[in-house]
């Protein structure tokens, strides 16, 4: 996870979120059909969700708050899986 607080409400969110992942049904959506093997899934992962922090702190229009949290939720589940 980055080092970088996030918002205790996205954080919140996601940790609620966690009990309904599925890896095999959401890595693919959000991933967007990439198909990274092993850590390179989790570094994927973070850098992704590291854009998606940058456009919520620039207020950009392109900020979708829904991705944001399943992002986190698969943060937080792949590091779960790895035991990190």
């Amino acid at each position: 996870m980055p080092t970088d607080r996030r918002p205790r409400l996205l954080m919140a969110a996601a940790r609620h979120g966690l009990m309904e992942y599925r890896r095999d049904r959401d890595l693919p959506r959000l991933l967007r059909g990439e198909t990274p093997k092993g850590g390179a899934v989790l570094e994927r992962l973070v850098a992704l969700e590291a854009e998606t922090e940058a456009a919520r702190r620039e207020g950009s229009p392109q900020w979708n708050s829904v991705r944001h949290v399943e992002l986190l939720i698969a943060l937080l589940a792949e590091q779960r899986l790895r035991g990190l």
